[in-house]
């Protein structure tokens, strides 16, 4: 008897959660001599995925779905081309957290970096390929995509060259050094029917998603200025980011383009005027070649202005504020690899009141990798494509002209559209 009021409770309470649906496969049988496990702990099938009933009382948030990965043969297989810092710190280390994504493939200048990282992901030596041979991609059936992590100057040769075996591209930030290269990049891969995305993960990001949405939503009323601010602090010389030949300037395309991507996607519109100054410090090697800083303010349709600050030679500070009618939010290291924060402030009856909102961490080179591996699977357009980086091109060559002059001028419109449809809640 007291086995069928068990059993009871537990159909009971799968019923409750939505887990007796057709098709659910109970797992509540339990390890030989033991108690069968609740329903609560032991979950069930559903759509051919794993779920759990709320094990969380009211007071707590309720805890996310389980982790859904597809099978490491269905997933996106991609080639890194360029063994750099941004590959082997960030990027190939997200493919652990990634859901649809796998390294298969690298390209590299260094033979035995090469060796030594394909150990360290499973990649079989026979997948490793010089900057020479990257045209035998077009025989590995494994690759599918492309990840570019080279120096600016040299995303556009390799774009170009990676549409033409006919694999999709996913191209590190900034897209190119000039607004001409990034055209001739978007008009290659459209020719070769492949998509292109440009790696603008903050747009992926959990915090700076929300704080589109509090714009979008009008939670805090209308939106009326965006303070952006990315300084660091830079080592000694030399380094590829101080050669103009190689970055094509200097704290403006490499850190001074989140502030500006940020106005663009918090707003949702593109400027309508520009206003900017750059300076560098005489006398310091490093800064020879490319500006050491540059302050930047933008104007929107809606009446929005950004006042957007970027420079190498400060302590680290990532910070995006938005000042609305009726409250502020602020989020420091908006723009960092992790340790994003926000709070709220605003007017709660006779109060003001400032509160954190907590959003869980999810790793945004995964993020992004998931994104464009779902566009390839489903042939969709990804939410940062080749046009959003070719309007930020033609953005910041419109605020080097408005430095040089001391003037403002008008901005550049894009010829259409510069974003897909936005990312889903899990990628």
């Amino acid at each position: 008897m007291a086995q069928d009021q068990d059993g009871a409770t537990r159909r009971g309470l799968l019923r409750a959660t939505g887990l007796t649906a057709a098709g659910v496969a109970i797992g509540a049988a339990g390890a030989p001599g033991y108690p069968p496990p609740s329903p609560i702990d032991a979950g069930g099938v559903q759509d051919g995925r794993v779920r759990f009933p709320e094990w969380r009382g009211d007071a707590e948030p309720p805890s996310a779905p389980t982790p859904n990965p597809l099978p490491p043969g269905e997933r996106v297989g991609y080639a890194i081309i360029g063994l750099g810092r941004i590959s082997l710190e960030e990027t190939l280390p997200a493919f652990a957290e990634s859901r649809m994504s796998r390294p298969v493939a690298l390209v590299s200048g260094s033979p035995e970096k090469a060796r030594t990282v394909a150990r360290r992901y499973g990649i079989a030596e026979g997948s490793i390929y010089s900057y020479e041979e990257l045209e035998r991609l077009r025989e590995n059936r494994e690759v599918q995509a492309v990840y570019i992590g080279l120096p600016n100057a040299m995303h556009r040769e390799y774009v170009v060259r990676v549409a033409g075996i006919g694999k999709h591209v996913l191209c590190e930030k900034p897209m190119a050094t000039s607004p001409e290269e990034a055209a001739e990049m978007v008009t290659s891969c459209a020719r070769a029917n492949v998509r292109l995305m440009i790696a603008y993960r903050c747009q992926y990001e959990p915090y700076n998603r929300a704080a589109i949405e509090i714009v979008r939503r009008g939670e805090l009323g209308k939106l009326r200025f965006i303070e952006a601010t990315n300084v660091q602090s830079s080592g000694p010389a030399p380094q590829w980011r101080f050669s103009r030949r190689l970055a094509g300037g200097g704290a403006l395309p490499d850190i001074g383009l989140y502030c500006l991507n940020a106005a663009r996607y918090v707003t949702g519109e593109e400027p309508d005027q520009l206003f900017a100054s750059s300076y560098s410090p005489p006398g310091d090697p490093r800064w020879a070649e490319i500006e050491e800083s540059v302050s930047f303010g933008l104007r929107f349709p809606s009446g929005v202005v950004a006042n957007c600050l970027c420079g190498y030679d400060a302590f680290n500070d990532k910070t995006l504020r938005l000042h609305f009618e009726r409250g502020t939010v602020e989020m420091p290291d908006a723009f960092s690899y992790e340790g994003q924060q926000m709070y709220v402030s605003r007017r709660e009856g006779q109060i003001a009141v400032r509160e954190q909102r907590r959003i869980p961490h999810k790793n945004q080179f995964a993020l992004e990798l998931d994104h464009f591996s779902e566009c390839v699977r489903a042939n969709r357009q990804p939410h940062t494509p080749g046009e959003e980086g070719a309007h930020d091109q033609a953005l910041m060559a419109a605020i080097y002209r408005s430095a040089a002059e001391g003037r403002p001028i008008q901005a550049p419109k894009p010829p259409g559209p510069t974003r897909g449809p936005a990312p889903s809640s899990e990628s």
